[in-house]
């Protein structure tokens, strides 16, 4: 589960307001997602906070349904549905094992999964059970920030935002770590990137591997 329900709900409107940290970044990782998707998938997106990529996405896609464990999180999004008038994404208020648990399996084409799996109590895990859900062609695209692979200097003043209750838990995992997570889980990467780099966010599209 990620940190926990309250953190993310009172972090919410703040989050919303915020703007995009690197607007380069973010646009690479768009253009590369979107080479990877067709108007006829069904995709899945884990932690989409307030559905900003989900709604960017879903011109290209058949169907986006996007799950948070934040209520306020997914009532924001809900509202920029509405106000943008997008017909083909659904935001759902789950914590991702439940709604894992409730899908049958190969429910999708494509899992997405942006800034959220360094987030969760067991990304390994997670990752496994997100393999089920995908169609025997399925993609998993993801990006992480690896901070691990960052000044050791970050941990302390991580360690100290989250006594103040101004950051969440979170993990160091570093470039190895999550490729091999992602391969042991099933999967076969075709393609990644750093964007941005200052931040160590690997984005990956891995493939599943035929069993």
């Amino acid at each position: 589960m990620i940190a926990s329900d309250s953190f993310w709900d009172k972090a919410a409107d703040k989050y919303a307001r915020k703007s995009v940290g690197d607007e380069a970044a973010y646009a690479k990782t768009l253009e590369r997602t979107v080479q990877h998707l067709s108007p006829d998938q069904h995709v899945l997106e884990i932690g989409c906070g307030t559905g900003t990529t989900a709604l960017k996405l879903a011109p290209h896609v058949a169907h986006i349904t996007g799950i948070d464990i934040s209520e306020r999180m997914i009532e924001i999004a809900r509202n920029k549905t509405s106000d943008q008038g997008i017909q083909n994404v659904t935001f759902a208020h789950s914590p991702h094992d439940t709604f894992i648990a409730q899908q049958g399996a190969q429910s999708f084409d494509v899992v997405m999964a942006f800034n959220v799996l360094h987030l969760l109590d067991d990304p390994a895990k997670t990752v496994r059970s997100l393999r089920m859900l995908l169609k025997s062609d399925g993609l998993f695209i993801s990006k992480t920030p690896c901070l691990g692979e960052m000044t050791k200097l970050l941990r302390p003043l991580v360690w100290g935002m989250q006594k103040l209750g101004k950051a969440p838990l979170v993990h160091y995992i570093n470039y190895v770590t999550l490729d091999d997570m992602i391969r042991d889980a099933g999967f076969d990467i075709i393609a990644s990137g750093i964007y941005p780099a200052k931040t160590r966010s690997r984005l990956i599209i891995a493939k599943r591997r035929q069993a």
